[in-house]
């Protein structure tokens, strides 16, 4: 049994997985096959918080650390990088299982999905996935589903436009990434600095208003001085960037018109054209320019349009991440109606993982992953003539 055929016997029904590889297909994805061993770094270093902690590891006999993929779309990454058509523009679709640790659910599960790489028209080629997300949900029969969209992009502009120290944009835009309590850190570092010394006076006077790289070598030099690498367990970057968040803390808070920006920023939701309309107003009003990330936004919700999705059933959020941490700008979730909890379809724009795999060049990047066995428990019939 091929492992295609296995997918489709454990998906339960021929005819869907049929219907599914068949709608990829039509829109000139080529079938991709992945190894299910992958190199564990890419996971650890660049997946979410969620699929670090959820990895299968092993060590092979030259000492390289390996993993079950846990998702499917940096192993068709690195594959389509290590191919001739790196660079190119091509897409892939997949069917298979990925491996990981889930509590009291199985740890083995099927996905599929589609990735795109290589073209250059982003906002079309976001539309695209869209659509194509909505008719993988038609396979399994559901024709009514509830549409989530958000774009990590235009939270990456605002900061870059507030001008905040480095620490805080880095803090910042982790916990947006990372889907924690956004507006609760923001609150913390409005707080004034309680009083009293810190034992490390010195050194956070020394990395007052320094950038990230500055305060990297005052912390190596100073380790080796004292002729050591690490202080309990943590790296020199990673004590390098604890200093110099302390530091920006001790020296004063995050500024109160910063706070109210970004605060109006994230009660932004609902009709994705109203949002536009409320975004050029808040970056009109606050004197930021954000017209590269806005322009971007009202473009995709064109051609969204343009492909039948009626994008006054779609709900836009500024504040919607899907907590992973290689997202660069569009994002989105397919659930089902009245329940919600966990998204049938999901994906999103990652254009800088392309590099952080090894590319000397970027290249854009777009993809999705559909959950069968959630897609499966909400399923209607679909006649067997439909998978022809």
């Amino acid at each position: 049994m091929t492992a295609t055929a296995a997918a489709r016997g454990a998906a339960g029904s021929a005819a869907w997985a049929d219907a599914l590889l068949l709608s990829f297909a039509q829109g000139g994805y080529v079938q991709a096959h992945p190894a299910i061993l992958q190199p564990a770094e890419p996971f650890l270093d660049l997946s979410g918080e969620d699929i670090r902690k959820s990895l299968y590891l092993t060590t092979d006999p030259s000492g390289e650390e390996l993993c079950l993929r846990p998702d499917l779309t940096i192993p068709v990454a690195r594959d389509y990088l290590a191919s001739g058509h790196a660079g190119k523009p091509a897409g892939f679709s997949y069917l298979g299982p990925v491996f990981r640790y889930r509590g009291g659910q199985p740890s083995e599960f099927l996905q599929a999905g589609i990735e795109s790489f290589g073209r250059q028209d982003r906002a079309a080629a976001d539309a695209e996935m869209l659509a194509l997300a909505l008719g993988a949900t038609s396979a399994f029969g559901l024709k009514d589903v509830e549409i989530r969209t958000g774009d990590v992009a235009l939270f990456n502009a605002l900061i870059d436009a507030l001008d905040l120290y480095p620490v805080w944009r880095r803090r910042l835009i982790k916990d947006f990434n990372r889907k924690l309590s956004l507006t609760e850190d923001i609150e913390r570092l409005t707080l004034a600095t309680a009083p009293g010394r810190n034992e490390y006076e010195g050194v956070l006077a020394a990395l007052a208003g320094s950038d990230r790289k500055a305060a990297l070598a005052l912390v190596t030099d100073l380790m080796s001085i004292a002729g050591t690498t690490n202080v309990g367990g943590r790296t020199v970057d990673e004590i390098a960037d604890r200093f110099l968040e302390q530091s920006t803390l001790k020296g004063g808070a995050l500024p109160r018109d910063a706070l109210d920006i970004i605060k109006r920023f994230l009660a932004i939701a609902g009709d994705p054209d109203e949002s536009v309309a409320q975004l050029r107003a808040l970056a009109a009003d606050a004197k930021l320019d954000l017209t590269a990330a806005i322009d971007q936004l009202e473009s995709r919700v064109g051609f969204m349009a343009a492909r039948g999705i009626d994008t006054k059933l779609t709900r836009f959020s500024t504040s919607f991440g899907r907590g992973l941490d290689y997202y660069t700008g569009f994002e989105f979730e397919l659930h089902a109606k009245g329940n919600g909890v966990e998204p049938l379809v999901a994906g999103g724009r990652y254009d800088g993982l392309m590099t952080q795999l090894g590319s000397p060049t970027p290249i854009p990047a777009v993809g999705f992953s559909v959950w069968i066995e959630t897609l499966m428990q909400h399923a209607k019939p679909v006649s067997e003539g439909s998978a022809t």
